[in-house]
């Protein structure tokens, strides 16, 4: 009798086989449930796409915005300094060549935009980065939006690089954004307003020789910049939706000084670009809510559809096309 009790605690076989086979039906039924919508999503996102290339989004006031610049002594950090001082905004130039930096402040306030505020920081330098930042905060307000545009790039074989130069190239091209995003985006986050912009390169899509580091750390913002925009999607709800945005800019070869010696096979297809040029599409572009922008624009649609192509097809093309950095013979 015992043992017979015993038994009869467990549920029969077969009736577990039964809800099993049950839960499986249901979980297959919702799967496809999910399928069907995930081929909706992608048909309406595919039709989206194509009516924001011919219909773009009306471009975002940047009236009284606080937009800091790193790198905003020369190149395109100056450039993007008088666009976004066009738009009325508050701008904050950044550089640790103070010179070039008072220059902009100075071309600035003979065109008559007076809300300028210059600071030398050493970016690659977390400390005072943070020490700078809440000064910023103390004479201008909070940041709004924040330009990660300060990187060098030495171009020379791998092993023609010395350790230390290779240690400097994240400092500034990589490191630098991870202390400029511990110190404004807690406030971006806190206010749910706010904008990053961050300069990548095809160099961060496509390696080309003589500039592996500088490739290297390119590619590491494109991946600051993706797993960082997902890092707060994902943390979305209904009532409560990140309005921080995020844009990451692709230029290939840009005349600010760093390019030395370029070679290119078909400057009319792929020239190089001036920096008035690339910082009119980037705040074009974040003025769009543009996630990512290449320049010229067709280089990342092409990349994509390279992807699906043989590997030694791809080499062959970037042979035929023979567009890359020749060493240089100083730095």
């Amino acid at each position: 009798m015992t043992e017979n009790k015993k038994e009869s605690t467990h549920p029969p076989l077969k009736r577990y086989r039964s809800n099993s086979v049950g839960n499986s039906v249901a979980y297959a039924g919702l799967l496809l449930i999910e399928l069907i919508l995930l081929a909706l999503k992608f048909i309406y996102t595919t039709v989206e796409s194509i009516i924001r290339t011919f219909l773009p989004p009306l471009e975002k006031s940047l009236k009284d915005e606080v937009i800091l610049i790193t790198g905003a002594g020369h190149g395109i950090g100056r450039e993007l300094a008088l666009l976004f001082a066009v738009q009325n905004a508050i701008i904050v130039c950044w550089d640790l060549d103070e010179k070039g930096n008072n220059e902009t402040k100075n071309i600035l306030k003979i065109k008559g935009y007076k809300r300028v505020y210059t600071y030398k920081v050493d970016v690659s330098n977390r400390q005072e980065v943070l020490d700078a930042a809440a000064l910023v905060k103390q004479e201008v307000g909070s940041v709004s939006v924040l330009v990660n545009n300060a990187g060098i790039m030495p171009c020379r074989p791998l092993f023609s690089q010395s350790h230390e130069v290779i240690e400097k190239i994240f400092n500034v091209n990589v490191l630098a954004h991870f202390w400029a995003l511990e110190a404004f985006l807690p406030s971006m986050i806190e206010n749910n307003h706010g904008h990053v912009i961050a300069l990548s390169s095809m160099c961060g899509v496509i390696g080309l020789p003589n500039v592996v580091p500088y490739c290297a750390s390119k590619f590491a913002v494109r991946g600051l910049m993706e797993a960082l925009y997902e890092e707060l999607r994902v943390g979305d709800t209904k009532n409560n939706k990140s309005e921080i945005k995020f844009t990451t800019v692709y230029p290939i070869m840009v005349n600010t000084g760093l390019v030395k010696k370029p070679r290119n096979r078909f400057p009319f297809l792929l020239d190089m670009q001036s920096s008035e040029k690339v910082a009119n599409i980037i705040v074009k572009s974040m003025r769009r809510n543009y996630k990512e922008v290449s320049i010229p624009w067709m280089l990342m649609p092409l990349d994509r559809i390279s992807r699906l192509l043989p590997g030694k097809f791809i080499q062959n093309v970037k042979d035929f096309i023979d567009t890359g950095l020749d060493p240089h013979t100083d730095d």
